[in-house]
């Protein structure tokens, strides 16, 4: 263990001891680094995760937000979220019990390919449910978070120039190609939304595979309703995606250009994605994004 990582076990063992008292501390193990957040479990039951986010007065406010989004969502979804227990809105963490389920990113590919139709079908479900909440009733809760899609292409294209060169050959006109188009049309009624629902965040049974929670709402915002349908796209393919879609229900949006528009984010968004787990080591990001490259950007 690296002297950064046993500070961060200490941090995580401070504030269960501070904010929980009564509560006997047997184990501390790392459980893993997204994009946002470091996370830990304590006692193989309470999950302790701190923002990576370095501005202090923006990791005080994204903490606190989420416990407030966490509190709304858990009367919207039909799927478990996070309850928390505790925060530390000056450290960015937030404390809570842990759901069951095992991360969908951590399972065996093939098994995701299997099972994937049938979860994205109750993440469609889900997509209906956030979708329909009124924009007025979150007003004071989440921000808008929805860019243009030139702007998403252009990220796209700086996050290409650094991955490129561990991405096969064969896939790398496609790309160039696909970054060299016009995107789709960006016309569309925003909703309230997950806004990161790739397989990193959720749980499911590994034995009946079946969806047992969604986790890390940090992201949550109102943005374009075909996103978090994107990120499906990229982490299942398209059979789970149209699985998800044909569960959605929706009076707001074209499904036709919802589709397109969900295939535009995937695209985009993989090589964040593969930036990610390259830079962090993580080679389930990296298996996952590469993997995707069949379907995303086939020969």
């Amino acid at each position: 263990m690296t002297s950064r990582s046993r500070d961060r076990v200490a941090d995580v063992r401070s504030v269960v001891v501070t904010h929980m008292l009564d509560y006997q501390i047997d184990s501390v193990v790392p459980l893993g680094e997204g994009l946002d957040n470091l996370a830990y479990e304590v006692n193989g039951e309470l999950i302790v995760r701190f923002s990576k986010e370095p501005d202090l007065a923006r990791r005080t406010a994204l903490v606190g937000h989420e416990a407030r989004v966490l509190a709304a969502v858990g009367d919207i979804s039909p799927l478990p979220v996070p309850e928390p227990t505790f925060t530390v809105a000056e450290q960015g963490c937030l404390a809570y019990y842990k759901l069951p389920g095992t991360p969908l990113l951590d399972m065996p590919r093939h098994q995701r390919s299997t099972h994937g139709t049938s979860i994205a079908a109750t993440l469609g479900e889900l997509l209906t449910a956030l979708h329909a909440v009124p924009i007025d009733q979150l007003v004071d809760l989440v921000d808008a978070d929805h860019q243009p899609l030139a702007e998403w292409r252009h990220e796209a294209t700086e996050n290409y120039v650094t991955v490129a060169g561990h991405i096969p050959a064969a896939h790398r006109r496609p790309v160039e190609a696909f970054l060299g188009a016009a995107p789709p049309s960006g016309g569309c009624t925003p909703t309230f939304s997950h806004n990161d629902l790739g397989i990193e965040h959720v749980l499911i049974d590994p034995v009946a595979w079946t969806v047992t929670g969604i986790i890390d709402w940090s992201d949550a915002a109102v943005v374009d309703p075909a996103y978090d349908f994107g990120l499906l796209y990229r982490d299942l393919g398209p059979a789970a995606t149209r699985a998800a879609i044909s569960s959605y229900r929706t009076d707001a949006n074209d499904l036709a250009a919802l589709s397109a528009r969900a295939v535009f984010y995937a695209r985009c968004s993989v090589f964040e994605d593969l930036a990610h787990g390259i830079e962090t080591e993580q080679g389930k990001y990296v298996d996952k994004s590469l993997a995707a490259m069949e379907w995303l950007f086939p020969p």
